[in-house]
């Protein structure tokens, strides 16, 4: 009897809790909505881009969050009536509880799916390298057919899409193609994609009709947004001195030159180019901005390639995520064991089975990591 009641305790405080965070996002959502209107939110341009991307990543559980309250009321007035006299009512209650128990029961997993705590590198814009492997002219001419695959599912899901850097191979396809991606919930839904692509086929180079096998490497980086760099006052070390050189007796006699010295970094910016010791500290602070700034890029363009390296391995045929079989039209996926017999279809752009079956397969690692 203890046992039973410490299970209906665990559902019901689960259930509870389950609201909670459904009411505390709608709160968010609503706060948001009102931060839109603002007319400081409004004259900020990165603000408002900002505000506007949490309350669109909002929206979908907000909707469901509706109907599953919906549902809940709908449900507990099905009961009131199950204790009438009438037996049509009673009739009617049972009749509405059948539909809307499964509905409920539907909408508790969208809702866990939902809840499921996101990457926040997955709403980035990405950098999207393909480069040929191994198989020689054949690895560029596959590179150049991923290249149309994926650019037709980028048309699909209207995301923008600049060319940064292109390498032909030299009998057609690419050596190397960079792109980059922009949209919405990019990163999301290609991160999936990096590593070795493995093809068998008949080359249109082969003369003997036999198949060959060959691999191009797919890198899917997510775009850094450099943010402007924040500086905490406490970490600054201010010195005045003294400006040396030319420039008059206002010069020599005041202290109008400034130096600061981000300590955390020990990143050093001075100025005396100024007339005034409020105009040098304005010079060095922005000098300092742009040092540290710098300093930041460059190490993440180092994480950049270190990133690019672990994700694409060698780039030989042995460390494939994927494998295209033309001759049986054929594609697997070697990280799910997902094997599908379209090919034709998804070297045409129709990737979006795909990507969906890994994302579903990452949700639930992620939920079994919730629920331990």
């Amino acid at each position: 009897m203890c046992l039973r009641n410490a299970y209906f305790s665990f559902i019901i405080s689960h259930f509870y809790n389950m609201l909670d965070k459904l009411n505390a996002l709608e709160e968010r959502f609503y706060y948001l909505e009102e931060r839109l209107s603002d007319p400081s939110v409004i004259s900020d341009q990165k603000e408002y881009a900002k505000v506007n991307k949490d309350y669109k990543s909002l929206q979908e559980i907000v909707n469901v969050s509706k109907e599953y309250k919906e549902v809940l009321g709908n449900i507990a007035t099905a009961k009131e009536m199950l204790g009438e006299q009438d037996e049509d009512m009673k009739e009617m209650a049972k009749e509405e509880l059948q539909e809307l128990t499964p509905k409920k029961e539907a909408l508790e997993e969208r809702i866990k799916l939902l809840l499921i705590p996101k990457d926040p590198e997955d709403e980035k814009d990405v950098i999207f390298e393909i480069r040929s492997g191994t198989g020689g002219d054949e690895a560029s001419i596959f590179a150049g057919d991923l290249y149309r695959m994926y650019s037709k599912y980028f048309e699909s899901q209207k995301w923008k899409v600049e060319v940064l850097n292109v390498t032909e191979g030299t009998v057609g396809g690419y050596s190397k193609l960079s792109l980059e991606i922009s949209g919405n919930n990019v990163f999301g839904k290609l991160k999936f994609e990096s590593g070795a692509h493995r093809v068998q086929r008949v080359p249109k180079t082969e003369s003997q009709g036999r198949v060959h096998t060959s691999a191009a490497t797919v890198a899917v980086m997510p775009k850094l947004e450099m943010e402007d760099v924040d500086i905490n006052k406490a970490d600054l070390k201010v010195d005045t001195f003294r400006s040396s050189g030319a420039g008059g007796q206002h010069v020599n006699k005041t202290e109008s030159g400034v130096r600061f010295t981000h300590l955390p970094t020990g990143v050093v910016s001075e100025s005396t180019d100024g007339r005034s010791q409020h105009q040098n500290r304005e010079i060095a602070l922005q000098r300092l901005y742009a040092k540290i700034y710098e300093q930041q890029r460059e190490a993440h363009q180092n994480k950049v390639a270190s990133e690019r390296r672990s994700l694409v391995g060698t780039g030989d045929r042995s460390g494939k995520v994927r494998t295209y079989n033309y001759p049986q039209n054929r594609v697997t996926d070697h990280r799910i064991n997902l094997t599908l017999y379209s090919l034709d279809k998804i070297v045409e752009g129709d990737i979006s089975g795909i990507i969906e079956a890994l994302q579903v397969a990452e949700n639930a690692k992620k939920l079994e990591g919730t629920e331990e």
